[in-house]
């Protein structure tokens, strides 16, 4: 299991990965954070992003924060390596 570091825009016009900076992944979601909606479409985003079941994607700490720390099962820490250097960096 490895962990991700992510920091949550809800109700943003487009839904998806904006980009990171260092280690934290910036994701925008269209869901308001209301009843989990926005940590449900989350967990779909970063999944579909990383490539995995989203059932391997849990919220592990920070559910009613916009940063979060998410456990990502059955994905190596090669793997979320190179899934970070995809996004592109942001900058300040």
């Amino acid at each position: 299991m490895v962990k991700l570091e992510v920091e949550v825009t809800p109700r943003a016009r487009r839904a998806g990965v904006v980009g990171r900076r260092g280690d934290v992944l910036k994701v925008r979601v269209a869901a308001p954070p209301e009843g989990g909606r926005a940590n449900k479409e989350l967990i779909r985003l970063v999944a579909n992003f990383l490539g995995v079941p989203r059932s391997s994607v849990t919220v592990a700490k920070g559910a009613a924060a916009r940063r979060k720390l998410l456990d990502i099962e059955g994905l190596a820490v090669g793997d979320l390596a190179a899934a970070l250097a995809r996004a592109s960096p942001l900058d300040g």
